[in-house]
């Protein structure tokens, strides 16, 4: 349902259709710009309401991320993450997954672009009880020291088209994974991205395209992890 089908588009509150939806469906996968508009459905809602994209989130994205590094080692324990790029909610949601399930992670990026702090707070609070680590830099050849998975997203996030210029200006060439970024990483290291890419900016095809990539399979996991948080709440 969009936004014109729905009684929001009309000048309804969030929490009254938040109300109604609740009287006639078992859940709601939410896709949002502004966080805070989740929260007031959740708020409001009698059933589950679930964050399929915030400005500040993508936790459903770093379900099927962290299934799929588990899907190739075994485990989660011991890896290590390095996150290239914009700290976006990607980044963010990342930092909370990993540090909960005890992957190191490892940001890069430029001061500007850093995480939300209340997601990096709470990463570095998850690592205390994990222990896993927990770091942000700016130099993408020291957060991919020993990483077995090296992840980016879209330097030009939904809302930030405006910037596109000088976001570009920012990140490239510094940010932009290219091969030689894995002669710095560890033997098995892989390359993740969430999709949609813009190939020639934060990704080179030799990557994305390449034997480290393992995008596809992350892409098709979307599907059974978003399955699976279906399977829980209904």
């Amino acid at each position: 349902m969009g936004w014109t089908e729905a009684q929001l588009g009309r000048g309804e509150t969030i929490a009254d259709t938040a109300r109604v939806l609740s009287r006639y469906v078992n859940g709601v996968v939410a896709r949002v710009y502004r966080q805070v508009n989740l929260e007031e459905m959740a708020k409001h809602a009698s059933i589950p309401v679930i964050n399929a994209l915030s400005d500040l989130f993508h936790p459903c994205q770093i379900v099927a991320d962290l299934y799929t590094m588990w899907e190739r080692w075994g485990t989660l324990k011991g890896l290590k993450v390095a996150y290239v790029g914009d700290g976006n909610n990607v980044c963010n949601s990342l930092l909370v997954g990993c540090s909960k399930l005890g992957v190191d992670i490892s940001v890069a990026c430029p001061p500007k672009y850093r995480p939300y702090e209340k997601a990096l707070k709470w990463a570095q609070e998850n690592a205390e009880e994990s222990g896993s680590s927990v770091e942000i830099v700016e130099n993408p050849v020291e957060a991919v020291k020993g990483a077995n998975v090296i992840y980016t997203d879209t330097f030009v996030s939904i809302g930030a088209e405006a910037e596109r210029e000088e976001r570009l200006k920012a990140f490239i060439p510094k940010y932009q994974v290219r091969p030689e970024l894995f002669q710095h990483a560890a033997e098995d290291a892989v390359f993740m991205h969430c999709l949609p890419a813009r190939r020639g900016e934060e990704v080179t095809d030799e990557v994305i395209d390449g034997p480290r990539s393992i995008v596809w399979d992350q892409a098709e996991n979307r599907l059974h992890t978003a399955k699976a948080v279906l399977a829980l709440i209904i």
